[in-house]
């Protein structure tokens, strides 16, 4: 076999090797500039060659060299990438003790709180994309996301498991007829998590969440700092009560939600229509109607400092909803809400290196809503919390988190729950390995934690089937245990 085609199979093999998927920004952009280096001296090595080969081998090699830098950019092949998180947590007297972001008597509202060292569960959310470029330059993705989250702590789980197959689409992109506003436009249809949902990672909760089946368009371009998203979400709310009281009989709906999503350079705009035929024939307590219709907006800004002081980054958000929108976060989920419905959410984080070695990560989280599920109802919450670092060798820092929240809950009556008010917080310690020390998005980590957590003795009395007042969960206890958690 001729040298110059002896090389195009060791730097294929070279090539294919050095790429891979990883959530490690640096880690991908070593690679693939290692690959470009290889593919260079491939082709200096090729020119070099005192007999030149054939035009068709010509033709051939060349064909080859651009499949590779299309899999080098990401454009081409099969990848897998996702997140994964599994503890141990336990109470003083080593025993399975309660925990989770959503906790408090607040979190049911979307009221969450730190979740460094208040995890029990383990869950895993793995992605499979498959890319193609065609020879006309369009790109397509087939992605299929499967979750699962489980609270044992067996090795054999499945007759808790939710194994569940959380998206399922097809993506089209860099369409060769698309020109003018639609000329680097996405256009997406299937089951799919919305690609713009961002969240506050330390609480474990996404600040908008969109999610459905249906359909939509990315990117749409109408002058150089304006972009626009639009889509339609279908979701199907659970079978529930309908017709008289004395005589039941069960029915269904789907929500649907047309939403219009807007980024003028640093800022966000989002608006959302929900509709939900038949949804105000469900019965609710104290004879109160449910939604069919409602609204949502969000006002977002995505800066690139910490708020203008130091370099870093945040990001602040105000959201508002009537009727079905009045479910801020999870848009079109939550079929029991009335008619006068309405809430109002501010979301806030940031993070910023306050010395070489320390860094930290603040976040706010703050809600009021009435009329939510019963006449006269009224529920404010807020959380603070921050997440504080200390890196002391390259492989080993120490992890804080303080988390505070207040509550002031009248459910006016809804599912038996009393009307209280009191706050909880939580102090953790967490010593941490990782393979590089370097920011809060670095992973993977392995910790081990320490837990104090208190509250207000009010708050047991809110819900009796919530964790708080049950038994060896009544406040003022510490936990421990260990966790990994990595995306990748």
């Amino acid at each position: 076999m001729p040298h110059y085609l002896r090389t195009i199979p060791l730097a294929t093999a070279i090539a294919l090797a050095s790429v891979s998927v990883h959530a490690n920004e640096t880690s991908i952009e070593a690679r693939l500039a290692e690959l470009e280096r290889q593919l260079e001296s491939t082709r200096a090595e090729l020119a070099a060659q005192k007999t030149s080969p054939p035009a068709t081998t010509n033709n051939e090699t060349e064909t080859r060299i651009s499949a590779l830098e299309r899999r080098a950019s990401g454009n081409e092949g099969l990848s897998m990438s996702g997140y994964a998180r599994s503890g141990l947590l336990l109470n003083e007297q080593a025993k399975s003790t309660r925990g989770g972001p959503y906790v408090t008597p607040a979190g049911p509202l979307g009221g969450a709180v730190g979740r460094l060292g208040n995890e029990p569960d383990t869950y895993v959310n793995a992605m499979f994309n498959l890319r193609r470029q065609l020879d006309n330059g369009a790109n397509t993705l087939f992605r299929v996301a499967i979750a699962d989250s489980v609270t044992t702590s067996n090795d054999w789980t499945s007759s808790e498991s939710q194994l569940n197959v959380r998206q399922v689409y097809v993506e089209l992109d860099n369409l060769p007829s698309f020109t003018g506003a639609f000329e680097d436009a996405a256009i997406w249809a299937g089951k799919r998590i919305d690609r713009d949902t961002f969240d506050i990672h330390w609480l474990d909760t996404d600040v908008v969440f969109l999610a459905g089946t249906g359909a939509g368009i990315y990117d749409m371009k109408f002058s150089d700092n304006w972009r626009s998203n639009f889509a339609l979400y279908g979701r199907s709310f659970s079978d529930f009560q309908v017709g008289e009281r004395d005589d039941p009989g069960t029915g269904d709906t789907d929500s649907l939600t047309l939403s219009s999503n807007n980024y003028v350079g640093n800022w966000q705009f989002m608006v959302n229509a929900i509709s939900a035929n038949d949804n105000d024939e469900r019965l609710l307590d104290n004879d109160n109607t449910a939604a069919d219709t409602g609204v949502h907006g969000m006002v977002a800004y995505h800066g690139d400092t910490f708020f203008g002081m130091s370099e870093g980054n945040f990001k602040v958000a105000l959201l508002h909803g009537q009727g079905l929108g009045a479910e801020v976060k999870r848009i079109g989920a939550n079929g029991d809400l009335l008619n006068d419905a309405q809430a109002t959410r501010l979301a806030l984080y940031g993070t910023t290196y306050l010395s070489p070695n320390w860094r930290i990560a603040p976040s706010i989280l703050a809600e009021v809503s009435e009329d939510r599920f019963a006449e006269g109802d009224d529920y404010r919450w807020a959380t603070i919390n921050a997440r504080l670092a200390n890196e002391i060798t390259n492989n080993f820092e120490m992890q804080y988190e303080l988390s505070y929240q207040y509550m002031d809950l009248d459910p006016a009556g809804y599912k038996g729950r009393s009307q209280v008010s009191g706050s909880f917080g939580k102090a953790t310690i967490a010593p941490t390995f990782k393979p590089d020390v370097g920011g809060f998005w670095k992973r993977p980590e392995i910790r081990l934690f320490a837990s104090y957590t208190d509250w207000s003795d009010e708050l047991n009395s809110y819900d009796s089937s919530d964790a708080f007042g049950s038994e060896g969960f009544t406040g003022g206890q510490w936990s421990f245990g260990v966790q990994a958690e990595t995306w990748f």
